[in-house]
C-alpha cells in the first residue's frame, strides 16, 4: 500500500521500501546510518515470558539482517483491559531479557487496550553506509547459505491446536529465542564477500528468496535435501497443521517456482512456512562459502549451504532434489 502513495525523495534514505527489504536505512553521518524496523504480533506460545522473548528476537532480527547493530528499542503493547497485568509484566520481562542479551536498550514504548494481546518492538540500530547488507546485490555464482531450520509456523499451529509433541515445542522455542546476533557478528567482523542478505520470516523461505532474486535481478536454485527442518515440521504438515500464512505465501509466490518431480509435497509446503524469528539467508561469493559456513558453525550458529545464485532466467526459483 505504501507503494501507492506519493513518493518522498530524501537523499539520506539508503534503503527504503522499494525492494521489500528487512529494514529502512537512513544516513546521519559519512560513516553512520540508522537501521529502523518494527514488528509485533499475537502470542504463538502459552508461556508469556517466552512469548516476550520470541517477539524481541523477531524484532531484532531485521537489524541483524541488514548488517547492523541494534541500539535502542520501543515496546509496542496491545493488551485486554481486564486481563491480569502479571501476564503483561512477564511478557515485558521476557522481551527485556533478549534486549539485554542483544545490548539493545529499551527506552520506552506505547500501549493500547485491545481485546487481543499483541507485543513487539520498534528497533533502531547502526550500520556503516558502505557495509549495508540489503536483499539486493546477489551475484550469479554466489552460494546461498541458510542459518536456522524451517518449521516454526506449522509447529506453532500444532501448539495452538494442542497437537504438538513436547520435543517439537522445545526445538521450535529454542530456534525462535536464539538471536541472529552471533551470526551477524561473524559476518560483520570477517573478510567474507557477502553480496546480499535477508532474514527468513513471515513470507517463508521461498517468499524471501523471491524478494532477493527480484531485487538482485538473478535466479536461484535450491537443493531440497539440504534445507534444514525442525523436528516435527514434516509431521505437522502431514497432520494438516497448516497456518493461513503458509497458504497465502504459496498462493502468492509458487508461480515463480519450478520443482524436480522428486521433491515431496510436504517439503514443498514447508518452503512457504511463515517463520517467526527465523534465520538468515546469505548470498556469498562461492569461494568464501565453505569458510563462512565453518566459521558460523564454530561459533555455535547452525548454517548450511542450500543452493546457488544463477543468471536471471525462468523459472525465477528452481528446487532440485
Amino acid at each position: 500500500m505504501l507503494g501507492k502513495l506519493a513518493r518522498q525523495h530524501d537523499p539520506n534514505v539508503l534503503v527504503g521500501f522499494d525492494h521489500a527489504d528487512d529494514a529502512g536505512v537512513y544516513q546521519i553521518a559519512p560513516d553512520q546510518a540508522l537501521v529502523q524496523t518494527v514488528d509485533f504480533f499475537t502470542p504463538i506460545v502459552d508461556d508469556p515470558y517466552v512469548f516476550g522473548q520470541i517477539a524481541a528476537t523477531n524484532a531484532l532480527s531485521d537489524v541483524y539482517a541488514m548488517g547492523g547493530r541494534p541500539l535502542t528499542s520501543l515496546a509496542l503493547v496491545c493488551f485486554p483491559d481486564k486481563a491480569d497485568l502479571e501476564i503483561l509484566e512477564r511478557i515485558l520481562a521476557g522481551g527485556l531479557s533478549k534486549m539485554v542479551e542483544a545490548g539493545c536498550t529499551v527506552i520506552g514504548g506505547h500501549s493500547i487496550r485491545d481485546e487481543e494481546t499483541k507485543f513487539g518492538y520498534a528497533v533502531t540500530g547502526l550500520v556503516h553506509p558502505k557495509k549495508i547488507l540489503a536483499n539486493s546485490g546477489a551475484q550469479p555464482g554466489d552460494a546461498l547459505i541458510l542459518t536456522k531450520a524451517l518449521g516454526t509456523g506449522v509447529i506453532s499451529t500444532a501448539i495452538k491446536k494442542g497437537k504438538a509433541d513436547q520435543a517439537w515445542i522445545d526445538a521450535a522455542v529454542q530456534s525462535m529465542t536464539t538471536l541472529n546476533k552471533r551470526a551477524a557478528e561473524i559476518i560483520r567482523e570477517g573478510e567474507f564477500r557477502i553480496h546480499a542478505m535477508t532474514d527468513v520470516t513471515g513470507f517463508g523461505l521461498i517468499g524471501h528468496a523471491r524478494e532477493m532474486a527480484m531485487a538482485s535481478d538473478v535466479s536461484l536454485r535450491l537443493h531440497a535435501n539440504r534445507i534444514p527442518l525442525l523436528a516435527g515440521a514434516l509431521d505437522c504438515v502431514r497432520a494438516g497443521h497448516i497456518p493461513g500464512g503458509l497458504k497465502n505465501n504459496r498462493d502468492f509466490a509458487e508461480c515463480v517456482v519450478d520443482y524436480d518431480h522428486g521433491v515431496a509435497e510436504d517439503l514443498r509446503a514447508l518452503l512457504f512456512d511463515p517463520q517467526t524469528a527465523g534465520g538468515l539467508l546469505i548470498s556469498a561469493a562461492s569461494e568464501d562459502s565453505a569458510q563462512l559456513t565453518r566459521s558460523l558453525n564454530a561459533a555455535g550458529v547452525s548454517a548450511i549451504e542450500i543452493g546457488e545464485v544463477l543468471v536471471r532466467a525462468k523459472p525465477l526459483i528452481s528446487v532440485q532434489t
